[in-house]
């Protein structure tokens, strides 16, 4: 089971604790925003992917960037209504049929299938 712990430090500051790791969330400017950690957690994901695919497929890829972007719709209720992401494999050679592997290897990031297939939320107050 997956698990962090969110507590207020601030007006709109938070720590955030997953196992023996935390970071700060800060709408303010101190930390990342909620948005940008939705968005880091697909890109992180999707670079383990990568990553595994490569190793299993003895792949020299060391290096490669991930950039993750998306707008928050204007009118409420807010979401993002598109992710784009783009893999930069820095330079490495790989034939088109690699590519398409790839591609459709990372589809099995659990980050990219939970935004796909819309998990019910439940929220409730203690």
């Amino acid at each position: 089971m997956y698990r962090v712990e969110v507590s207020a430090e601030g007006a709109y500051k938070f720590n955030v604790k997953s196992k023996d790791y935390g970071f700060i969330v800060d709408v303010k400017g101190a930390g990342v925003t909620p948005p940008d950690a939705l968005l880091a957690s697909l890109g992180s994901c999707v670079g383990v992917y990568i990553r595994k695919y490569a190793d299993g497929a003895k792949l020299p890829l060391r290096d490669f960037k991930i950039i993750v972007d998306a707008d928050l719709g204007k009118e409420a209720p807010y979401y993002f209504r598109q992710i784009n992401v783009a893999v930069d494999l820095k330079g490495a050679e790989l034939d088109d049929r690699r590519k398409r592997a790839i591609l459709e290897f990372v589809k099995n990031c659990p980050i990219h299938n939970t935004l796909k297939n819309n998990p019910a939320i439940d929220i409730v107050l203690s």
